[in-house]
C-alpha cells in the first residue's frame, strides 16, 4: 500500500470512531487485519477421530499461513450441540470458529424445539473441508457378498440382521434406515457409543454389519476379518477401488459424511469470505491434498454460498428421513 492510501485509510478509521462506533468500518479493513491473535476452533468431536484429524490439517496450514494460531479445542458431548452452542453465544469477531459435521444436519430435526441456537440463523458457513460417503462394512464370514444378496437375505428372515452405527440421529443410522426404506427391508439398527467397540464387534462377528465413513474404511481396506460391501456415494470412490455403489442396486441412493467450519452468524463478510478463500487456497497445495486423499477425504473448492446451500439441501434431507423413519432421543 501507498503512503497516500494508508493515510486515506487512518483518515476513513478516525472518522468511524469519531463517529461512536465500528459497525461503519468497510469490511475489507477488519478482513485486511485478522487474525492479531490466536483463533480458537471449537471442534465438536473427539481427539483422534475422522472429523478431528481433518480439523487439525487445515488448522495446521491456516496457521501457516495467517502468522497467527488456529488452536483446536475439543468439545464433543450432546451430538455436537455443545460445541455448537458455545460458537452459537461466541462474539462475531472471527476469534471463535466451529468445526461442526453431519450432525448439523441432524440436529434441527432430532432436537425440535431443543437446540439453544438456530442452526441456519446462528452460523456463517465459511467452507466445506470434507464431504464422503459412507460405507456399508460385512463381516467376512457374513453371508451377503452384495447389496442384492443382503437384500435377498433380509427379504427372507425379517427382522433377522443387526447393523451398527455410532449413535442414534447419525448419518449412518439414517444411511440404515433410508436402506431399510428404499429396499422394503428391515435391518435393525444397534447403536454404539465408540466406533473402535462397534468395529471390534464387526471384527469378531458379534455383529455382522456396520455403516461407517470413508476415511474409517481406507484404513481396514486390506483387512482379512471384514470387507467393504458398498459406499454410499453417486461415482466411483477412488481410494476404494472395486467397491460398488448402494446407488447401482437402489438408484437414488446417497448419503454424505461431511465437516465444514462455520463462524457466529454476524460476523463480517469480508473476513468469513476472506477465510474460504484461504481455504481454497489450501487445496491448491499438493502435500495437504495427498494427506486428505490418503485419509478418504473427498474436498473440493467451494464458495460460501455453495457450502450455504449443501448445508441446508442436507437439513432438508435429513428432515425427511427422520420423519419417515420415526427417530427420536429420548
Amino acid at each position: 500500500m501507498t503512503r497516500a492510501g494508508t493515510v486515506r485509510r487512518r483518515a476513513v478509521l478516525a472518522a468511524t470512531l469519531a463517529a461512536g462506533g465500528t459497525l461503519a468500518i468497510p469490511s475489507i479493513l477488519r478482513a485486511d487485519v485478522y487474525p492479531s491473535k490466536p483463533v480458537r476452533v471449537v471442534n465438536a468431536y473427539s481427539a483422534g477421530g475422522t472429523a478431528d484429524v481433518i480439523c487439525r490439517i487445515y488448522c495446521q496450514v491456516l496457521s501457516a499461513r495467517f502468522g497467527q494460531s488456529f488452536t483446536v479445542d475439543n468439545k464433543p458431548g450432546a451430538a455436537g450441540t455443545l460445541a455448537a452452542g458455545i460458537v452459537a453465544h461466541a462474539p462475531a469477531d472471527g476469534y471463535t470458529l466451529l468445526y461442526d459435521a453431519t450432525a448439523q444436519s441432524v440436529n434441527p430435526s432430532l432436537f425440535v424445539g431443543k437446540l439453544p441456537y438456530d442452526t441456519k440463523k446462528d452460523f456463517a458457513p465459511i467452507f466445506l473441508t470434507m464431504r464422503a460417503p459412507n460405507t456399508l462394512m460385512r463381516n467376512a464370514q457374513f453371508e451377503a457378498h452384495t447389496i442384492p444378496e443382503l437384500i435377498a437375505i433380509a427379504k427372507a428372515k425379517p427382522g433377522s440382521l443387526d447393523c451398527a452405527s455410532t449413535g442414534i440421529g447419525t448419518v449412518q443410522h439414517v444411511s440404515i434406515e433410508l436402506l431399510n426404506q428404499m429396499a422394503g427391508i428391515k435391518i435393525n439398527h444397534v447403536p454404539y457409543r465408540e466406533i473402535s467397540t462397534a468395529r471390534s464387534d464387526l471384527f469378531a462377528g458379534r455383529i455382522p454389519l456396520h455403516f461407517v465413513n470413508v476415511p474409517s474404511t481406507v484404513a481396514f481396506k486390506t483387512s482379512k476379518e471384514m470387507t467393504c460391501m458398498a459406499h454410499t456415494g453417486p461415482e466411483p470412490v477412488a481410494v476404494l477401488p472395486g467397491v460398488p455403489a448402494i446407488a447401482d442396486t437402489l438408484p437414488g441412493f446417497v448419503t454424505w459424511e461431511w465437516n465444514g467450519l462455520f463462524a457466529p452468524a454476524k460476523t463480517d463478510n469480508g473476513l468469513v469470505t476472506r477465510l474460504n478463500g484461504e481455504l481454497n487456497q489450501i487445496l491448491q497445495d499438493a502435500a495437504t491434498q495427498k494427506r486428505l486423499d490418503e485419509l478418504g477425504a473427498l474436498t473440493k473448492a467451494n464458495t460460501v454460498a455453495e457450502f450455504t446451500a449443501f448445508r441446508d439441501q442436507q437439513i432438508a434431507f435429513f428432515a425427511e428421513i427422520v420423519k419417515t423413519a420415526n427417530i427420536h432421543i429420548e
